[in-house]
């Protein structure tokens, strides 16, 4: 599947980072929809953005979203509570969690967790996040289960 558009949103705490990455998204060739925050205000609550954010993830099958927040952690939280996501946390350091996100769980938003992740390493994460995809396989076979078992 190839990816068009890339949904972005956060919280007060990831919004400068937010605002900083979405020129950079647009270079990369995607179409780039913004949930909010739409300006800094230190009283904003993150699962009013990314809620919003991982139901247009779910609808829009072209599509993958990056949440932008404090720690990350209570976003992807919040995200994976939507049937179809599976939110994948990143706090610094090796991409290869991120590559195995796609891989191995074919995560469709990466939750960075601002306070933690630098400009660069936020951009390298993105990088392997786009261009790597879900292999399938046994990894499939174990989603279908998650699936069956959310079904009971």
């Amino acid at each position: 599947m190839e990816i068009k558009r890339i949904y972005v949103g956060g919280d007060h705490a990831g919004f400068k980072l937010k605002e900083k990455l979405k020129p950079f998204l647009k270079k990369l060739g995607y179409e780039v929809i913004d949930v909010g925050p739409f300006q800094y205000n230190p009283e904003d609550d993150y699962p009013d953005f990314v809620i919003p954010l991982a139901k247009k993830v779910a609808k829009d099958k072209k599509s993958i979203g990056i949440s932008f927040a404090g720690s990350g952690q209570g976003e992807a939280i919040a995200m994976n509570k939507i049937k179809e996501i599976r939110a994948a946390l990143y706090h610094g350091g090796s991409t290869k969690i991120v590559r195995m996100a796609r891989a191995h769980n074919n995560a469709n938003i990466l939750s960075l967790g601002a306070r933690f992740v630098s400009e660069r390493e936020a951009k390298r994460a993105i990088k392997v996040f786009l261009n790597n995809g879900f292999d399938g396989g046994r990894h499939k076979r174990r989603l279908e289960k998650i699936l069956k078992y959310l079904k009971k």
